[in-house]
């Protein structure tokens, strides 16, 4: 589904990905893992299109998206949940996944189409957080955090992703909040949708990942299946709470 060639992205002078490359198939769980700063949110930004790569090649669908715009990222069906969640804390629960939908509208001329199938998703969304039906009238900017991290898996759901790629969701959670969250992207899978998951809680990201990267300093220095790396020595030691 997705394929990143030899990507090099900079920051000025600062090399921050150096040839980077990495694959995920349709329905599959595939986690980024790494210390702070190895590049992983890089990463994701540069497939979304969020920062231009210097060099190498995307593909997503068997098409070369390299040169791409975001929102065009995003109509493909590349959407990003970033990290720090970056919702519209004046708008309401429901305006925030209504945004979420925007492109869907797009060409017009389908609009009682494309609000019967809005209207269904935003349905999907409240059956997996229960709690944004209940406080869809209120301020986004008054959710608790695990709220508001809810409500931006649900808004990023709503553009109709086939890939989804988040970025540190459960950081600054509750253990039952992340865990809820978490569970969210299991249930996802399950569903067929395919997932890049960036998460600061590797030990569970690795569990929960059909395969996995571990990234330092920009480059990827190991692959493998999830359970694969929850054995690797050199992951226990220096990634992971149980050595």
């Amino acid at each position: 589904m997705l394929k990143v060639e030899n990507l090099d992205v900079y920051y000025g002078s600062l090399k921050t990905l150096d040839a980077v490359s990495i694959f995920v198939e349709e329905r599959e769980l595939v986690s980024v893992i790494g210390a702070n700063g190895a590049g992983k949110s890089t990463l994701l930004n540069a497939i979304a299109h969020i920062i231009q790569p210097r060099k190498g090649r995307i593909h997503f669908m068997g098409q070369d998206v390299t040169y791409v715009t975001a929102p065009q990222m995003t109509k493909l069906g590349i959407t990003l949940v970033p990290e720090g969640r970056q919702l519209f804390g004046t708008l309401t629960v429901l305006e925030n996944l209504e945004i979420g939908a925007y492109l869907r509208h797009y060409p017009w001329g389908n609009e009682k189409k494309a609000a019967r199938t809005i209207a269904e998703d935003m349905d999907r969304v409240y059956d997996l957080f229960p709690v944004l039906r209940e406080r869809r009238k209120q301020n986004a900017g008054t959710l608790s955090g695990g709220e508001q991290q809810m409500l931006a898996i649900g808004r990023a759901l709503m553009s109709e992703p086939k890939l989804l790629m988040t970025d540190e969701p459960s950081l600054g959670l509750s253990p039952i909040l992340k865990g809820t969250v978490l569970g969210a992207f299991r249930r996802l899978r399950e569903e067929g949708l395919a997932i890049l998951l960036v998460e600061q809680d590797m030990e569970r990201s690795l569990k929960m990942a059909e395969r996995a990267y571990v990234m330092e300093n920009g480059r990827i220095v190991l692959e493998g299946e999830g359970a694969e790396l929850l054995r690797n020595n050199e992951v226990k030691q220096h990634y992971l709470a149980t050595k």
